[in-house]
């Protein structure tokens, strides 16, 4: 018995009766064409020895030996000349196809980090979609123990359809983990971010009146002078203090005198 698919199997015995109550013949179900992966080297690209393990790398992860992307015409502002590689690609279809996006959709992006699904905004208008993987040893087809450098890749699925809503649908039936409020929640988030950064700054201006006040406030209880001389209350109890001390003295000088005469 010849060896099919999980989801090759699963297309054409569920997905295919699922969908095609939407079309008037079951020909115009949307299926899967292709895979793509590609990765850049960037600046790598005269080092020989990171692109090799770059090969093999992708390899593993594809199931299919990689090729080199050279570039096909010089290009100054990048210092990119003619024939110079640029990228690893591969390109997947048939069983391959079909055992690399169940192993991508069961086991490598789960492991991503952090993984809240993938957004739907991939789609190019053509019922083609495109995913980024940031960091490739999500994969468990990569040794970490020979890592020397983490790179990214694009893995791009491409349908028979020009419908970015059927082409959803049918990697749906897939099972594709798409995150239903990806876009959305994400503008939530910063929205929110937003709205509590503004509050704390009116809180904080708030804050800063308020003791402005208070320390108005507080100068209007402080005794108030006139160029630099006291209030009428301190000159009026300076004046008491001294006339009684004129007083005081005037009295010694009395008794002084008398006791003199005598």
């Amino acid at each position: 018995m010849a060896y099919t698919p999980r989801l090759k199997e699963k297309y054409n015995s569920e997905i295919v009766n699922n969908l095609k109550g939407n079309y008037k013949s079951v020909m115009q179900v949307p299926k899967l064409v292709k895979i793509s992966l590609n990765h850049g080297v960037g600046n790598n690209s005269t080092d020989k020895k990171f692109i090799d393990t770059a090969q093999q790398e992708m390899t593993s992860i594809a199931g299919q030996k990689a090729i080199i992307t050279k570039s096909k015409k010089d290009i100054s502002n990048f210092k990119v000349r003619k024939g110079m590689p640029v990228g690893i690609m591969v390109t997947l279809r048939g069983d391959k196809m079909y055992e690399f996006l169940d192993r991508l959709v069961s086991a490598t992006l789960p492991r991503v980090r952090d993984f809240k699904g993938v957004p739907k905004k991939g789609f190019d208008g053509r019922g083609n979609y495109t995913l980024g993987i940031k960091e490739h040893i999500v994969f468990q087809e990569i040794d970490l123990d020979k890592i020397n450098k983490i790179t990214g890749m694009d893995i791009t699925i491409v349908t028979d359809t020009n419908s970015d809503d059927e082409a959803f649908i049918l990697l749906k039936e897939f099972g594709m983990p798409f995150s239903e409020d990806g876009g959305a929640k994400k503008e939530a988030e910063e929205a929110e971010n937003k709205r509590q950064g503004e509050l704390k700054r009116a809180a904080e201006e708030a804050a800063r009146a308020e003791a402005t006040e208070e320390q108005i406030e507080e100068e209007k209880n402080l005794p108030e002078e006139k160029n630099g001389e006291p209030v009428e209350e301190e000159i009026k109890e300076t004046e008491a203090s001294t006339e009684k001390n004129n007083e005081d003295n005037n009295e010694e000088s009395e008794e002084t005198d008398d006791s003199e005469n005598k």
